[in-house]
């Protein structure tokens, strides 16, 4: 099969390239390798994927229409995974017309360059951001959206965008809600690898509200599998939505304390900014139930488990000192 995935040199992006080369897949790589977070660090995933005589790569931003369609041309493509995006909640105060061009205009590109391929399924993420607040929990993909920040938007204006061009032709358009994916190859800027990176330099580490809020985290091997899994899969519909997450709601306070007791015992110098902001929600927890039902009896890693692994995992590649 012949798979492109933009974002590729991505946490997300990276790991599911990594799993579909090793199942010999023919693998188009797309990425702009902007430098939001660590350079080096996405070059280095890079230099992973080429190992593989299976990884074509391309150095595009999805936002250039021109370029994006010129490469693609003459080229066959069965499935799309659109992962490339302006990433970050914070990041939305600082630049916000960043989430604009690769967030929309670059989605918008592709559900086109979907079109003009022929693929059978264009799979997008989105993100929990699209639920914001809610009154209840866990949310479903029934909840209504309303989120709270510009990334959060751009994500519901990308579902919104997919639900109406699923009418008018035979794309399956599938949108992918992830919820704090972690683990090995993460990204340096998410709470776990800060902590991390603060432990190691000996800094103090800011943890706003005390960490008082909940996250849903979900283990990137987990995503995978199910990814992996989802592609073989008959859809009724050409458009859905699902929650890739674990259904289970963590305070992230105890993550720390967690990641503490794997360190053996050394401890992390926490500082407690009293504040969560106001564009961040307090909770995500994601109901999984429409997810595993279409894939069957999936067991997620325990999370214990799947923090050891990626804190050893960052010990032994020593990651730090190039993030």
């Amino acid at each position: 099969m012949k798979i492109l995935i933009t974002g590729a040199c991505g946490f997300i992006g990276y790991s599911l390239a990594q799993n579909f080369l090793q199942k010999n897949h023919i693998i188009y790589a797309v990425d702009n390798l902007n430098d939001y977070y660590s350079v080096p660090l996405k070059k280095l995933r890079l230099k992973n994927l080429k190992k593989n005589k299976n990884l074509i790569f391309k150095k595009i931003d999805i936002s250039n229409r021109k370029k994006l369609f010129k490469y693609f041309k003459n080229k066959k493509v069965d499935i799309i995974f659109n992962f490339a995006a302006q990433a970050g909640v914070r990041y939305s105060l600082i630049k916000p017309d960043s989430y604009f061009f690769s967030n929309l205009i670059g989605f918008l590109n592709i559900c086109d360059l979907a079109k003009l391929l022929n693929v059978k399924k264009l799979f997008f993420a989105s993100s929990s951001s699209v639920y914001g607040d809610a009154k209840k929990y866990p949310v479903n993909e029934k909840f209504d959206l309303n989120p709270k920040n510009i990334y959060g938007l751009t994500k519901k204006i990308n579902e919104i965008s997919a639900k109406t061009f699923s009418i008018s032709n035979k794309i399956q358009y599938v949108g992918l809600r992830f919820f704090t994916v972690f683990g090995e190859w993460g990204r340096p800027d998410m709470m776990l690898f800060k902590a991390l990176h603060s432990h190691k330099e000996n800094r103090f580490f800011y943890l706003n509200d005390g960490g008082k809020h909940f996250r849903d985290f979900t283990y990137i091997k987990d995503v995978v599998s199910i990814l992996d899994i989802l592609i073989k899969k008959k859809l009724k519909n050409n458009f859905e939505l699902y929650n890739i997450c674990s259904n289970r709601p963590l305070k992230v306070i105890n993550i720390v304390n967690e990641m503490q007791s794997n360190l053996n015992g050394l401890k992390i110098k926490i500082v407690n900014p009293k504040i969560l902001r106001k564009i961040e929600v307090n909770k995500t927890h994601g109901n999984n139930k429409k997810i595993i039902k279409l894939i069957k009896n999936y067991k997620f890693t325990s999370f214990k488990t799947a923090l050891k692994n990626t804190i050893d995992w960052y010990i032994k590649n020593k990651i730090y000192k190039i993030t």
